[in-house]
């Protein structure tokens, strides 16, 4: 399995559907509605979506018949694929839908290559609204814009990234008492919330602005986001030395059978090294 190769590939699908939400960011977008889980986030879709999938699968596509990959892209039905073949693409066309519906710079394009039992070997985010590549490969670390890339933690707070505020979150007491237990253990001042990205540019936004963290709680019903969700920014997390686990600290299983949804167990990414 070339890995360079692929990742070359994967970073010119991101660019190019990057270019159509460019295109179109400042459109008025009609929404549709889809079946997805309990958030209205994850049941709405644009034809911007559904534009960016079709180049990416222009890109994509002549990989999976040259390496025998199999697909999985939230756009498109999923054909099971993932469970007979050694590898697969995981693809967001656009996370942050609602974002970019509301004209909120919280949509990215997300792009993973996934081995079979769930282990994250590719993974690439373009942010559209920055013009900023972020990529990983597994065993080779992880770069911004091509270079590789070092954190630099500086911020004297915690800052907790959501997609939705914690006011407006099941459980907020409870997420609102973790982070208060982080900031005694780091010795910083206190919580700072940031709402509203889609799950993958909060995650990045995680490395960007450490000490940080997003998490999601198990729960019964469906959502919690899905395998694309994480999927790129776990594998840039895992070269970064960093936490992307479920909620209690375990593997983060991203080819799951039950479904697509993380509900059941749950997610934690954190960055909580603090600045000097």
């Amino acid at each position: 399995m070339d890995l360079s190769q692929l990742t070359q590939i994967a970073i010119k699908a991101a660019l190019s559907a990057g270019k159509v939400i460019q295109q179109h960011k400042q459109d008025e977008i009609l929404v549709e509605k889809k079946q997805g889980g309990t958030s209205y986030a994850s049941q709405v879709v644009t034809a911007v979506d559904k534009a960016c999938e079709a180049t990416i699968l222009a890109h994509l596509l002549p990989s999976c018949e040259a390496f025998d990959l199999a697909l999985l892209s939230e756009e498109t039905e999923d054909d099971g694929s993932r469970f007979e073949k050694d590898f697969f693409w995981c693809i967001d066309p656009m996370d942050g839908t609602l974002a970019f519906i509301n004209k909120y710079p919280g949509f990215s394009v997300s792009i993973a290559l996934v081995a079979k039992d769930g282990s994250p070997y590719i993974g690439v985010v373009y942010d559209p609204s920055t013009d900023t590549m972020y990529h990983a490969v597994k065993g080779s670390g992880a770069c911004k814009n091509g270079r590789p890339w070092e954190l630099n933690p500086s911020n004297d707070h915690l800052t907790y990234f959501t997609d939705r505020k914690l006011k407006d979150t099941p459980r907020s007491s409870e997420i609102e008492k973790l982070l208060n237990e982080q900031v005694e253990q780091l010795g910083v001042k206190g919580v700072k919330e940031v709402a509203g990205a889609g799950a993958v540019l909060n995650g990045i936004q995680v490395l960007e602005n450490g000490p940080a963290c997003m998490l999601k709680f198990p729960k019964k019903e469906k959502g919690g986001g899905s395998i694309w969700d994480f999927a790129a920014t776990a594998c840039i997390f895992q070269e970064l030395g960093l936490p992307a686990t479920n909620f209690e600290g375990g593997r983060l299983d991203l080819n799951r059978r039950d479904g697509t949804f993380m509900n059941q167990d749950g997610v934690f990414f954190a960055n909580l090294m603090a600045g000097k």
